[in-house]
């Protein structure tokens, strides 16, 4: 019987090959790392046209008018009052000394209505310059307010010191330029013209109208037909003891924005219409006031916190789709490296590096490609040819790289799918972050379910 030799001895592999997969995750990594280079310079491409998106807008809407926010009817009447101060004055020897005197001037009392109604239509559309637009619209309002008889007596103001005559009602317009016709105001049973200024205290910009209060006997009607240009949206501040807003528009995307939110409303594919009633319990601000009291006097900031109404929205615009979209750039690498990673360690595949990055390049290419193109055709049209294109390329030359028509298939219906996710993603505005998830946690479970079996310690060293 001849003996038994024992089994050779195999030298142990060295460390490098021993945690060969791992270094390739390490490299597959770093190769994603510098991908995401290129995506940034694409995200700075990005900001830079939207940055010129942004200026021809505001030279529509500087020639058009900007957003506008009305605030008033405020009714003013000027009064006088006395106060004592010291001077100083020489006396019969030529002695300076310091005495006593009352002096007179002139202060503002301020009175808002105690209703107010607003009924207005708005014609939103879009102009273009370039290849850029903006939403504007025309607007034409119906407003009526009712005034009370001044009430001075609560102001500790007298009778005889009310200068009547020069008595005013004022309306803060931020964008005069928008106003399209002569302004006729209807003071009770009076007409008369309102004239370009706002003599509210740090508003800018409105109209007043010297009005006739000395002979109201009751409360006083007031109405105006206002037609006014604007953009971006309409807001109104809730001057009345009681505010109500009707609007109505063929725009079908409005968003609601401000302190109040319509009590009704109704938003269909051909328009909306909307009405708000609010009273003046949640502003923070009186029903009158003076100059020489500011503690509930009405200011920008109180205006501003106070005010609603309505903004036109175009949906979710070309720049912000690619925005967002870039956001999954990463994604989409570590997705289609992984795939390249894993054909190489079920398929005992050798991949360079170089072709990780060509592949890459064109996965950076397809947001740029799409950026290019939504400039000039609408956005679905531009995302499926881009698609395609990028897709296109990389079955033409994974077809090769990865030496088998299966393999080819698996990458390039990876890709059309993770295309197709990302379109119903950016399309899903509420539930974008919902979905994108739930696509995350399933591609994580593919992972899982096809490696699951790989022994990665006896593939780098089949001699444990």
């Amino acid at each position: 019987m001849e003996p038994v030799s024992p089994p050779p001895i195999l030298p142990k592999p060295s460390f490098f090959k021993r945690a060969a997969t791992v270094f390739k995750l390490i490299g597959v990594g770093f190769l994603i790392l510098v991908m995401l280079i290129p995506l940034g310079m694409i995200g700075s491409i990005l900001r830079e046209r939207l940055e010129r998106r942004n200026a021809a807008v505001s030279e529509i809407t500087a020639t058009w008018g900007h957003q506008q926010k009305l605030v008033g009817p405020v009714l003013i009447v000027p009064y006088r009052y006395s106060f004592k101060s010291w001077k100083e004055q020489p006396d019969s020897k030529g002695k300076i000394e310091r005495v006593e005197v009352v002096e007179t001037a002139v202060a503002k009392a301020y009175f808002l209505p105690a209703s107010l109604a607003v009924d207005g239509s708005i014609a939103p559309r879009q102009l273009h310059r370039g290849i850029y637009q903006a939403i504007v619209y025309d607007g034409n309002l119906n407003i009526s307010a009712q005034f009370t008889p001044p009430d001075f007596a609560s102001l500790h103001i007298a009778e005889a010191d009310i200068i009547w005559d020069d008595a005013l009602v004022t309306f803060a317009i931020p964008d005069l330029r928008g106003i399209k016709d002569n302004l006729q105001l209807q003071w009770g049973t009076a007409t008369v013209q309102l004239m370009p200024g706002c003599k509210l205290r740090d508003f800018p910009a409105g109209v007043s109208a010297r009005i006739n209060v000395r002979d109201a006997q009751g409360p006083i009607d007031l109405k105006l037909q206002l037609s006014l240009n604007g953009s971006e949206g309409i807001h109104f501040t809730p001057v009345g003891a009681k505010t109500t807003v009707r609007l109505k528009s063929p725009w079908p995307d409005p968003r609601f924005e401000g302190a109040y939110l319509p009590t009704e409303r109704s938003v269909t594919p051909t328009g909306f219409e909307a009405r708000w009633d609010v009273s003046f319990y949640g502003r923070d601000f009186g029903q009158q006031w003076t100059d020489r009291d500011n503690s509930t006097n009405l200011t920008p900031a109180a205006a501003t916190q106070s005010q609603f109404g309505v903004d036109f929205l175009a949906g979710i615009d070309t720049y912000r789709n690619v925005e967002r979209a870039i956001k999954y750039g990463a994604l989409f690498l570590v997705l289609v490296f992984a795939t390249f990673f894993l054909f190489e360690v079920l398929a005992r595949l050798r991949i360079h590096p170089f072709q990780y990055l060509l592949v890459g390049a064109d996965l950076c290419l397809f947001y740029l490609g799409l950026l290019a193109l939504s400039e000039f055709i609408p956005f679905g049209t531009a995302y499926l040819a881009t698609a395609c294109v990028v897709t296109l390329l990389i079955w033409f030359y994974c077809a090769k790289v990865l030496q088998s028509g299966k393999r080819t298939m698996i990458l390039v219906g990876l890709l059309a799918g993770i295309y197709s996710f990302l379109y119903v993603t950016l399309q899903l505005q509420d539930y974008s972050l919902l979905l994108g998830t739930a696509g995350l946690f399933v591609v994580l479970a593919i992972v899982i379910i096809v490696t699951r079996n790989i022994d990665w310690y006896t593939r780098d060293n089949p001699n444990t």
